[in-house]
């Protein structure tokens, strides 16, 4: 019974996100704050998945334009990292979303960038316009640089599409981490906490497209091992053992 009413009431919730959201942007397109907007409807659904979001930030919040990294893990990220999109901030997504029905043409009406990775030069393209609007519009991109959704699989590789483009930008990068979230059940009534964390930025100034893989693999461990503290964090907070995987 729970699952039918928690699936009614996202169904609502999202069809009026969309409608009303889809108005403002109608009116504003491509602006710069839509994604922001959307992602503030978006977190304020969390209490109906019965979910706590912790949120914690830097003391010194990054202002200038940026390239946001974070992990990917299901459906749910688009109601928990959400809470943490800053203004001035649109995302990297992959072609196909805009032909998801409503989701999609938001999606791309909102103002984020659509990148199509299966064409290698096409992709090389986005990326290059991708560092003209950092620049030009003072844009900050977040990207999931996994690339995928890891599904309780811990931190996946990253690609290398978004070190290269914070380096051609000369912008820093900054990690943004949930802790675990799949077990999240929508026919259980509580499904704990979930923390996400902004950690401190990571300067690319003076770094070349060789620095890339370096910078990649720096970050990469960086966040795998912020990870597993705010999943050993989240596991203490719901009184559960920690799975022996780290998640």
């Amino acid at each position: 019974m729970l699952l039918v009413i928690r699936s009614i009431l996202l169904m609502v919730l999202l069809l009026l996100a969309f409608v009303f959201g889809g108005l403002f942007c109608l009116l504003r397109p491509m602006h710069r704050d839509n994604v922001h907007m959307f992602a503030k409807m978006f977190s304020a659904v969390t209490p109906i998945l019965g979910v706590k979001v912790i949120l914690r930030k830097p003391s010194q919040v990054n202002e200038e334009p940026c390239i946001y990294l974070a992990n990917h893990q299901n459906n749910y990220d688009v109601f928990t990292h959400t809470a943490m999109v800053p203004k001035g901030t649109v995302s990297l997504g992959k072609k196909s979303l805009a032909w998801m029905p409503f989701f999609g043409q938001m999606y791309w009406l909102s103002g984020n960038i659509l990148i199509d990775r299966k064409n290698r030069s096409r992709a090389f393209d986005t990326m290059a316009q991708t560092v003209r609007k950092i620049k030009e519009k003072c844009l900050s991109i977040w990207i999931f640089p996994e690339g995928t959704r890891s599904r309780g699989r811990g931190l996946l590789p990253f690609k290398a599409g978004a070190f290269h483009t914070a380096i051609a930008a000369g912008v820093p990068m900054v990690p943004v981490l949930a802790s675990n979230q799949c077990d999240i059940k929508l026919n259980r009534w509580n499904n704990g906490v979930v923390i996400i964390e902004m950690m401190e930025p990571v300067k690319t100034e003076g770094l070349t497209k060789s620095n890339a893989k370096e910078l990649s693999a720096r970050i990469h461990q960086a966040m795998s091992d912020k990870l597993e503290q705010l999943n050993r964090e989240a596991a203490a907070l719901m009184g559960k053992p920690l799975a022996s995987n780290g998640v």
